[in-house]
This record gives C-alpha cells, structure tokens and sequence, in this order.
C-alpha cells in the first residue's frame, strides 16, 4: 500500500475489483466487521470504503439487511443499456471526428495488451481495468466532450464495468469482443464516423443479448 493510499481506498479498490469479476456475486454482504477481520484497522476506514462504493451505485442499503452488492433486475439492466447504446455510439462517432493519430495508435496498443491478458486467461475472460486502460473509457475520452463523459464515466460507469465483465465470461465472447473493438478501432483510424457509430451500437447491442441469455440461464438454474 503506498504512503498516499488510505486503508479505506485499498479495500474500495480491492472490493471494486472483486465486485466487477463477479468474485463478490450480486446480493452479497458487506459486514464492517467481516471486512475489519479481513484487511486489519478499524470499522471507520471498513465504513467510508463501503459508502464510497454506495456512491459508485456498486452497493446498496438494504433494510435490516445492511450493505449488500447491487443486484439489477433485466428491466433495469435493459434501462441503463438502452441510454449506454445511444451515448457511447454517439461518442465514437465523435472519437472518429477528434481522436488524434496517437490517440489512435494508442489504442492499438491497448487491444495488443488486451489481446495478450485474453491469451493469459486461455480465452475464458476479457477484463479491463478502470480508466485508461479500458477500451471504453478511451473511446469516450476521445469524443472530447466533457458532458459526455460525466454521464458515462460518472455514477454508472463502474455498475457497467460489472455488467460487462459478465458478458466477457461467456463462450467465445472474449474473442469475438477484441475483434468488435479492433474493427471499431479501425473506422476510427479510417475517420468513417458513421461506420464507427454503427459498430459500437452493434457491440453494445450484441453484449445485452449476451447478458439477457446468460441471466436467463442463471434464472433456470435456480
């Protein structure tokens, strides 16, 4: 931990991260206690990083329950994707229009380094790290316009990190995931705006239908 890291912001990264690779599963508890014996210190650092992930809408207050992970309903999963699709295409229309030419190279080299965590994980899952280092956020960067980015980078932003990562564990979508963004890429190195806006709404699109059919699995196991 370095000189600069409070305990309350190691164990809300460390619980962000375990959140969004689904190794804390939705409806999960979050005890100050459970979570005291488990990083040392006290209960107020255990406590501001549990609010800090309220406020990330990561976990919710339930009464007479206390702090559990979020679980979404599919209606509420289709809300958000419904405004996801319209912004982030549009955003990549617009990175299309504005990114710069090392941007651009930027990003290649980003999906090399993702390329090479999937081959790591021997397919089975393409995780991306906040910021920088995840393909979105740079798309939505590039766009260059600051209200977009506060509405997709702010509350929501970490909520569909989770749900992302949920659809990259299925069969086969890491792949096919890479090879949706290297073409998105390209439309972008190519300036077609157009093009690069239809293929982000297909990915999205292409991602929800993922996550309907591996909730409605989950739902059947039951």
């Amino acid at each position: 931990m370095s000189d600069n890291l409070t305990l309350a912001d190691k164990v809300f990264n460390e619980l962000t991260t375990a959140i969004v690779r689904g190794e804390l599963s939705p409806g999960t508890r979050l005890s100050e206690q459970t979570l005291v014996e488990r990083y040392g210190g006290s209960r107020a650092p255990m406590r501001e990083a549990i609010q800090k992930l309220e406020s990330r809408n990561l976990v919710v207050r339930v009464p007479h329950a206390g702090a559990r992970v979020v679980s979404l309903s599919l209606s509420e999963l289709r809300d958000i994707y419904e405004v996801r699709v319209e912004l982030e295409s549009m955003a990549c229309r617009l990175a299309a229009q504005r990114m710069t030419d090392s941007e651009i190279d930027e990003l290649r080299r980003l999906l090399a380094e993702h390329e090479a965590s999937i081959a790591a994980e021997q397919g089975q899952s393409y995780y991306q790290k906040a910021g920088d280092l995840d393909f979105h956020y740079r798309i939505i960067k590039g766009s260059n316009n600051s209200r977009l980015h506060q509405m997709l980078c702010g509350e929501l932003y970490h909520l569909v990190r989770m749900y992302r990562y949920q659809t990259s564990t299925s069969n086969k979508r890491p792949q096919l995931a890479l090879q949706e963004h290297q073409r998105i890429v390209e439309a972008i190195a190519a300036r077609d705006a157009e093009l690069a806006e239809l293929l982000m709404r297909r990915h999205i699109q292409a991602s929800l239908t993922n996550l309907e059919t591996r909730l409605a699995e989950e739902e059947g196991q039951q």
